[in-house]
Parts: C-alpha cells; sequence; structure tokens
C-alpha cells in the first residue's frame, strides 16, 4: 500500500470515528454522473466508461451497508438517454443488464427497478423485471435502480395511475379533483411505501437535479461531487455523509 493510501485510510477512519449511527442517512439518492467524460479521459471508450460506472456502483454498495444505510436509489438510464445514438444506447442497455444480473445473482440486496421499463425494448425490459422478481425475497439494503426514468415521466405516470384506480371505484372526475392530496399521489410514485431520500449525492461537478426524484427530494439534503462517478472513492462518499450530517435539516419549516 502506497504513502497516499495510507494516509487516506487514516483519513477514512478519522471521519467514521466522528460519525453517530443516528447521523448516517437512511435512505441515499444517487446521480451516477461523468462516466462518458471519465471514459475519455482513460482512453477506454464509451462502452468502457460504462463498464466502470458499473463496477463501482458494487463497490459503493458495499460501503453504503457498512454504514447500514437502508436504501439506495441510483440513477442508471434517463428519459432523455433513450435519444442517444442506437449503438451506445444498446451498450448501455447490455451494461444496466449485466449489473442487474450481477446484483440479484449476489444475493445481497433487494434490487428494485425504477422507472418506465416500457419505453425500453421488451426482451430488455422482461430480463430486468425477471431478474429483479428474483430479490424480492431477500431481508437486505433496498436497490433502487432508476432505468428509463425521468422525475416528470414519474409524475405524468402517478397522475395516470391514481385516475384509473378512482375510475375502477367508480368516482368522477369531479369527484376526484374535490377529494385528491399530496399523499394521494404519493401513494403511486414508482418508490411508494419507500422513505424520501435523505441525502442526494450528484457527482462530475454539475450542480442540479436534471428531474431525479423531484417529488421525494422536496427536503433531501444535496451534496455535489466533482469526481466523476468511474472515479467516485469511500473517501469522496464518506465526505459527503460528514457534510449531511453537519447540517441541521428543518424540512422546510
Amino acid at each position: 500500500m502506497s504513502v497516499r493510501d495510507l494516509l487516506y485510510s487514516a483519513y477514512e477512519r478519522t471521519i467514521l470515528g466522528h460519525l453517530r449511527p443516528d447521523q448516517v442517512p437512511a435512505h441515499v439518492g444517487v446521480i451516477v454522473d461523468g462516466n462518458r467524460r471519465w471514459a475519455r479521459g482513460a482512453g477506454a471508450g464509451v462502452t468502457g466508461g460504462y463498464q466502470a460506472g458499473a463496477d463501482k456502483i458494487t463497490e459503493f454498495l458495499g460501503w453504503c451497508d457498512e454504514l447500514d444505510v437502508k436504501v439506495v436509489t441510483l440513477w442508471l438510464l434517463s428519459t432523455d438517454n433513450l435519444h442517444r445514438p442506437e449503438d451506445e444506447l444498446r451498450a448501455l442497455l447490455d451494461v444496466i443488464t449485466d449489473l442487474v444480473d450481477a446484483l440479484t445473482e449476489s444475493r445481497r440486496w433487494h434490487v428494485r427497478l425504477i422507472g418506465n421499463l416500457d419505453l425500453l425494448p421488451s426482451d430488455v425490459a422482461e430480463g430486468l423485471r425477471r431478474a429483479a422478481r428474483a430479490t424480492s425475497d431477500v431481508d437486505g439494503l433496498e436497490v433502487n435502480l432508476c432505468v428509463g426514468y425521468g422525475g416528470r415521466q414519474e409524475l405524468a405516470d402517478a397522475v395516470r395511475s391514481l385516475l384509473r384506480e378512482q375510475a375502477e371505484h367508480g368516482r368522477t372526475l369531479d369527484e376526484v379533483a374535490e377529494s385528491i392530496d399530496v399523499e394521494h399521489i404519493a401513494d403511486h410514485l414508482y418508490t411508494k411505501g419507500q422513505p424520501d431520500p435523505d441525502l442526494v449525492i450528484r457527482t462530475s461537478g454539475e450542480q442540479r437535479l436534471s428531474g431525479f426524484l423531484l417529488w421525494q427530494s422536496v427536503h433531501s439534503e444535496f451534496y455535489f461531487c466533482e469526481a466523476l462517478w468511474p472515479a467516485f472513492r469511500r473517501v469522496d462518499f464518506l465526505r459527503a455523509i460528514r457534510s449531511y450530517a453537519e447540517r441541521e435539516r428543518r424540512f422546510g419549516q
């Protein structure tokens, strides 16, 4: 181990030594940004960047396990990404499929798919659904993988689902409009039944949400990191957790 590695290891232990269990977020959301930029810098090719990003996800989930995080939501493929060149999109979908297969085969985590999978090629969507169902009985960290996800799409799908549910109960549109509240919509989000994210991390230096968990992140704390996702280190994660622990959460009050 190099001197630099020894120093970082000592620094990580120092951060951990000052964290109390109650200061660790229960739900962490991550916008895994910067795979293509990392690939250009590393001369790895776009597919190599996607694969490096996928490998980092498995490592990251291990870090979350160490801190006893309960839920992790990772944005892998946005609805905007679906408009990329066909060969690039197929390569990304292949990497995502392999990642989901690896995560489910490990039996370490309860994997859920978040997004509108109907926007994906049917063979890819069915393969992802089948793999995720295989972990429905796993009692561990809940891992939400956002694939074919967009915040506006989620809200549109939630309202559509709510209206259909109410129509099945024979309610008119006017009756629904009179009684609808925020909880009704929350019950139809992709993340229904889960706590909202306490902390949202975005890598690559970009400082915007780009539509990630628009509804759920209303009271989240945000942490923007300069590191590109494949280069995101455990020490970067611990710094994010430390930053979260130092904040006074007011939940809009």
